[in-house]
């Protein structure tokens, strides 16, 4: 896939063509080439996305010629940052046993030997507050003094550029040619929207999107962290079920919003992480209720308590209520979660009962 855009991309596109069609074979791998492997291309403002397929175990050979050709299209004229994503195909082995659940088949865990620990904000559907949940759940722990890092993993729909207002900002390369994470209130931040235009679509298949996932944890410099939040996309999907796999996940935090239609789908997000042996560290009920900010009548818009009763039946923690409010809202799209912007009030207190819980555990 090749974004379309000015002149200045176009031509840089078609300059990355002939860079990948005059490559010669790697001496591992005699007939591979890259051109034959695009599996997608995205160029835009000078950034540059570019995937390879490539079969499971050609991946270990062809790390070198991946970080090669990242260097190689780096120096092109008109690029600014440049990332490119091996994206694994699974040869077709109809006479191999499945897989078993909990284990990915390519191996290949991802290693964060400075970071403590690594806790998953999911959901089971999107709409319900969950990247707005992971971003103030970071600050609440920030304000701890710990040392916190937030990975947005939703490629899709990327949000934390805008929580944390640095919509534009590039994160800087490393001498050792990792991104250094974009720092906003005291975290480190990551996220592919700090790559792209901001009205740019993400239009990739699950591999490509695994693929980008993985360098988000494996090519940025963390350094040391006392909990790494991951907020993952929504859904029970390949890209979720292969980071619950290779990820060093402590655990994993569900979100939803009270009435039933939501909690179906986080229940199927509670069986997928029991599948894969992550711990369900808890659920919490967003969007709880509304509380009237002139007479403080509380109107239960969808329903109430319906995360507390559905975490009762699964046998995982009930961390909390998380209310609908304006001030919510107006922090989120300011850039200023409401923890920073409101540490005294209610709402950012919720936010710090449910991270003191999880950090307790």
């Amino acid at each position: 896939m090749s974004t379309p855009g000015t002149g200045a991309a176009a031509a840089n596109a078609e300059a990355i063509r002939r860079l990948l069609a005059d490559l010669p074979s790697p001496e591992a791998l005699p007939g591979w080439t890259a051109a034959e492997h695009v599996d997608g291309l995205s160029v835009a403002g000078g950034r540059v996305l570019l995937a390879l397929s490539a079969k499971a175990e050609e991946a270990a050979a062809l790390e070198t010629v991946r970080a090669g050709i990242e260097a190689a299209i780096a120096a092109l004229p008109g690029v600014s940052q440049a990332s490119v994503v091996l994206t694994a195909e699974k040869p077709a082995a109809p006479a191999a046993p499945p897989p078993r659940i909990g284990q990915h088949p390519t191996g290949g865990r991802i290693e964060l030997p400075g970071v403590a620990r690594v806790i998953a904000v999911a959901s089971g559907k999107g709409g319900v507050g969950k990247s707005t949940t992971a971003a103030n759940l970071a600050m609440a722990m920030a304000a701890t003094g710990l040392r916190i890092g937030l990975l947005d993993a939703d490629i899709y729909g990327p949000s934390v550029p805008t929580l944390f207002g640095c919509e534009g900002i590039r994160p800087e390369a490393t001498p050792e040619g990792k991104m250094r994470p974009v720092a906003s209130h005291g975290i480190k931040l990551i996220s592919i929207g700090f790559l792209l235009p901001p009205d740019a679509a993400v239009i990739w298949r699950g591999p490509m999107v695994s693929g980008a996932i993985e360098q988000l944890f494996r090519d940025v410099d963390w350094g040391t962290l006392d909990v790494l939040v991951v907020d993952l996309p929504p859904g029970t999907g390949d890209a979720q079920l292969t980071m619950s796999q290779k990820a060093p996940l402590t655990g994993a935090v569900i979100v939803s919003t009270p009435q039933d239609l939501a909690l179906i789908d986080a229940k199927r997000a509670i069986a997928m992480f029991r599948k894969v042996e992550v711990p369900v560290l808890g659920l919490v009920e967003n969007m709880s209720y509304y509380e009237c900010p002139a007479c403080g009548h509380r109107e239960h818009i969808f329903a109430h308590g319906g995360a507390a009763t559905a975490a009762a039946e699964l046998d995982v923690p009930f961390l909390g209520e998380i209310p609908l409010t304006l001030a919510i809202r107006e922090a989120s799209d300011a850039g200023s979660p409401i923890v920073a912007t409101d540490p005294d009030g209610p709402q950012a207190k919720a936010y710090g009962a449910i991270a003191e819980a999880l950090l307790a555990e």
